[in-house]
């Protein structure tokens, strides 16, 4: 047998982090689907405990400001020493929150195992995106899109089993989904080993990055202050979805539990699309086009959402979850190749901040939703993503980055 070529090295490499790619996006599909049954059973929560909007807001608060505080924290310490089977150990921490939440019989034991499995999240996330970046090939758009869609078809898969599992078995039965996080963790420690013994080399071949940053310290400043304002508009916004649109859909509408789950199993898939083309798309287009029209271009559906009717208000929260949804992504690179080099630390960050405006969101509009109903919190979140025209604010990097190479060949030339 002749020895390998170059070339079939290399194909096999590519290949070999194909397979990694598809890993990573599963287990966040594993991850994110075993998240999103907490939210999908508040109002089998809400009943069995006995509790008001304000206490449903605060599990959810308890939850994402858990995964959010730690997830910056966590991709900066990685960012100097990577920490490969951190991501199995992440799905433990969900895997011990699920069994807390299929048992718990007092309301603060509920507010723990939402944080336990939030801490899950904040180990899990950064690291997970850094092996799609490392596996990217350097489509970055591309990768994390991929990534990300596994944890949104994920989170649409968690009402959906909720609402023909949880829902006829009851709370206890929250336990089986202990069996996907078994599986994550297999597959997690293999994904584990592959970076170990290959990632530090792949990273540092595909995250190749300028010296410095491609605008100047301000604009960076600038810019990731801009970017962070347009992620809390999606996310709050969102959180008046994901948290409260089954409430929504039974005040308003008046549709059983299990309809109300189906809905926002739709939703979910929805928005599980919109991640998947938003990266490529970037990709091809630049990724500030991509934000434009994702946050400010959904202002018109929002607007009309809360004077839908029921079939309206499903077509028009499928338009909505598809078009706010192809932001993240482009949000999340464009950041990253602001700040070169600090790949744990800029998905720490982002991630973290979405899972803590996610909460923060959940927290206030479960308290205005006592005060005032469900219908006046859907028609304030309605104006947030004209939030989207601050994009205007953002530096064009594909420019600036050919500026910047222009530059640095004008020194190195002769007498330059």
């Amino acid at each position: 047998m002749s020895a390998p070529t170059q070339a079939d090295i290399h194909d096999d490499s590519r290949r070999t982090a194909f397979i990694v790619l598809c890993a990573i996006s599963f287990c966040h599909l594993l991850n994110d689907m075993m998240q999103s049954v907490l939210p999908a059973i508040y109002p089998m929560l809400k009943t069995s405990f006995a509790l008001n909007f304000m206490q449903v807001g605060l599990i959810s608060f308890t939850y994402q400001v858990t995964a959010s505080l730690l997830q910056p924290l966590v991709g900066s310490y990685t960012d100097r020493r990577p920490k490969p089977y951190s991501l199995a150990v992440g799905m433990m921490f969900t895997l011990l929150g699920l069994l807390l939440l299929a048992g718990v019989n007092r309301f603060g034991l509920l507010l723990l195992a939402a944080a336990t499995v939030g801490v899950g999240s904040s180990v899990f996330h950064p690291e997970s995106s850094r092996v799609a970046r490392m596996a990217s090939g350097g489509r970055h758009g591309f990768a994390q899109a991929f990534f990300q869609v596994g944890g949104n078809a994920g989170s649409a898969l968690g009402p959906l089993l909720a609402a023909f599992i949880v829902l006829p078995l009851g709370r206890p039965s929250v336990g089986w989904f202990s069996i996907a996080a078994l599986l994550g963790i297999g597959i997690l420690w293999k994904v584990g080993t592959w970076y170990k013994h290959h990632g530090t080399t792949r990273g540092a071949q595909q995250t190749e990055a300028p010296a410095g940053p491609p605008v100047p310290a301000r604009i960076v400043k600038r810019s990731l202050a801009v970017l962070m304002a347009l992620v809390f508009s999606k996310y709050f916004y969102l959180a008046s979805l994901t948290s409260y649109y089954e409430f929504y859909l039974i005040s308003k509408f008046h549709v059983s539990v299990r309809s109300a789950q189906i809905h926002l199993f739709v939703l979910l898939g929805a928005v599980a699309a919109g991640t998947i083309i938003g990266g490529p798309v970037g990709d091809r287009l630049g990724r500030k086009y991509v934000i434009w029209c994702s946050i400010l271009g959904v202002l018109p559906f929002t607007l009309a959402l809360p004077f839908a009717n029921l079939f309206w208000t499903a077509v028009l929260s499928v338009v909505i979850g598809v078009v706010l949804a192809s932001a993240f992504s482009a949000i999340l690179v464009y950041a990253q190749e602001l700040v070169p080099g600090k790949v744990g630390m800029i998905s720490g960050l982002f991630f973290g901040l979405a899972f803590g405006m996610g909460g923060i969101g959940a927290a206030v509009l479960g308290w205005m939703a006592d005060r005032t109903g469900i219908d006046f919190v859907y028609r304030v979140c309605s104006f947030l993503p004209a939030m989207g025209l601050l994009t205007a604010l953002l530096p064009n990097l594909k420019t600036a980055e050919q500026r910047q190479r222009r530059e640095a060949l004008a020194g190195a030339a002769p007498g330059g």
